[in-house]
């Protein structure tokens, strides 16, 4: 079975489907690889890196389209190229048919088949095959970049002998792959970030990159299943564009990267929240190649408005082709393992993966496949992630799961606090008949210490006693401290008279230098596990 590598031939992509090292697992995986002339060439690949690789050039556009019985491209193809495939053939490549409709009915014509890479969903199995996520990421970080070259000033805080400038102010709009990419890049330069998604989910995500998480009073939640948002309420709207204009009143970039899968991306920088920034600011948008989530972007243009340049670049990804080329040409590998291989591949309609990526099969245009429910035990088990409160989530939780009708309750354990009031008592009752003695027999001075002693030996218990035992270790230091004053004061009895104090005097300094030494070792050994080269993971 051969792979085709098609050139891209749409305008400003410098991206490639194949390089050279995804040549050669898809040659280990048992297919023939035949690449286009000159494809690599955006991408700085040049034909005999391929050819060192075991792949075959093929010259014309045309033989390489009937030899082909896998077709891979990064953009989707033209009429004309659609019109050229094999009868049989498989395409895969970003066909995206809500905005290119007559490519699918030439699909269809030709008797072939096509995978629509947008459309693997993403779950857990299908993320080594996610390109959307891929290019995304190149998206994000290269549209800080691309910010940092227009903005007149600095990202992070500059303090020099000519004058201080404080870090830029930056918003995030839509914190999915691309806007947390773009979080971490202006977090590098230096800059204050703050970032705004209608998923409360997303939280957790911008702030443990060191971002300010923006919401609006209204509660609604965005989330439109597959990691992807939804289309929110009139309400929710009307407040986000409030908090729109407050925002642009402060920061001095603003990033857009809200897309809804099959629709035109969203308007969220109408004209009057762009006329709120200072002359100066930047904005870029993600999504200009679908409309542009601000109002005033031009597809593939830097537009200035009232001083604000607009920044609508189409081919952000492409920009950063060497990478690109070789994460999208991984994702391909994947998916293509994932359909057999050379050997045996296939087409499988009851794959959970495929199904829903697949346009056409053999020149058939299929639905979308239906939406799968969640079964009600899981419907169930998710319920409680719904709940504001904690204890109503565990006693929801709880309540999923019933114990089985011939199970026994369980008891309480009342021995150990029972063993321990007993030992308790004991240890008390050992104390005073010990303390009678030795205030009738013993001397007053020695009397008089070992109550000290006893004393300090019942505050230590109770005070080790009460500390969780994950913070024994922390404990350490504390401890060795103490046992240093221990030591002290046992050598300073052990100079004195011989007697039962220099016995007990050399018995402390025996047990707390074991304390100081065991103390020190536990330590070294908790900081090794921290060590890059040190302790085991």
């Amino acid at each position: 079975m051969r792979v085709g590598v098609a050139k891209e031939r749409a305008e400003l992509e410098r991206r490639v489907a194949a390089t050279p090292e995804s040549v050669k697992k898809l040659l280990g995986l048992g297919f023939e690889v035949a690449i286009e002339s000159g494809a690599g060439a955006g991408a700085g690949i040049a034909d005999d890196a391929y050819e060192r690789e075991g792949a075959k050039i093929v010259a014309d556009q045309q033989t390489l389209y009937d030899t082909s019985d896998v077709l891979i491209k990064v953009r989707p193809p033209s009429v004309e190229e659609a019109s050229m495939l094999r009868e049989g053939c498989v395409l895969v490549s970003l066909l995206q048919p809500e905005r290119n409709a007559a490519v699918v009915p030439a699909i269809v014509a030709r008797k072939a088949s096509a995978l629509a890479l947008e459309r693997i969903p993403r779950v857990t199995r299908a993320q080594k095959m996610d390109v959307l996520s891929s290019m995304a990421n190149l998206a994000g970080y290269r549209a800080i970049l691309e910010a940092a070259a227009v903005y007149q000033g600095f990202f992070g805080k500059q303090v020099t002998a000519a004058g201080s400038a404080p870090p830029a102010k930056i918003l995030i709009i839509g914190a999915g792959v691309a806007g947390l990419a773009a979080i971490g890049a202006a977090r590098a330069l230096g800059a204050e970030v703050r970032a705004f998604d209608t998923r409360a989910a997303a939280r957790e995500q911008v702030e443990s990159m060191g971002a300010t998480f923006l919401e609006v009073k209204i509660q609604e939640s965005g989330d439109g299943g597959g990691g992807y948002a939804k289309v929110m309420s009139p309400e929710f709207i009307a407040a986000e564009m409030e908090l729109f204009r407050q925002q642009a009143r402060e920061v001095s970039v603003i990033v857009t990267t809200a897309l809804v899968p099959g629709t035109k991306a969203p308007i969220l920088l109408p004209r009057d929240v762009v006329e709120c920034l200072a002359p100066g600011s930047i904005i870029v948008d993600l999504a200009a190649e679908q409309g542009g989530n601000c109002e005033l972007t031009v597809p593939g243009q830097i537009h200035e408005h009232n001083g604000v340049k607009i920044i609508g670049f189409t081919d952000l990804t492409s920009r950063m082709a060497s990478v690109a080329s070789r994460f999208f040409a991984n994702n391909i590998v994947h998916l293509l393992t994932d359909m057999g291989g050379g050997e045996k591949f296939k087409v499988d309609l009851e794959d959970e993966v495929i199904r829903p990526a697949l346009v056409v099969h053999n020149g058939e245009e299929l639905p979308p496949p239906p939406r799968k429910e969640p079964s009600p035990a899981a419907a169930k088990t998710a319920a409680p992630t719904q709940s504001s409160s904690p204890a109503a989530s565990s006693a929801k939780v709880k309540s999923v799961h019933p114990p089985p009708a011939d199970a026994k309750p369980k008891q309480q354990d009342v021995t150990s606090p029972t063993r321990r009031a007993w030992v308790s008592n004991v240890f008390g009752m050992v104390v005073v008949a010990l303390l009678f003695v030795l205030g009738r027999f013993a001397p007053q001075d020695f009397l008089q210490h070992f109550t000290v002693f006893v004393l300090a030996c019942f505050v230590g218990w109770q005070v080790i006693w009460s500390v969780s035992p994950s913070l024994h270790t922390p404990l350490m230091s504390v401890t060795n401290a103490i046992s240093g004053i221990i030591v002290v004061g046992g050598m300073l009895q052990v100079g004195g008279d011989f007697g039962v104090a220099t016995i007990l005097g050399a018995a402390a300094v025996l047990v707390a230098t074991v304390n100081i030494a065991g103390g020190f070792l536990v330590t070294q050994r908790m900081l090794k596990m921290f060590q890059k080269d040190g302790g085991s993971r």
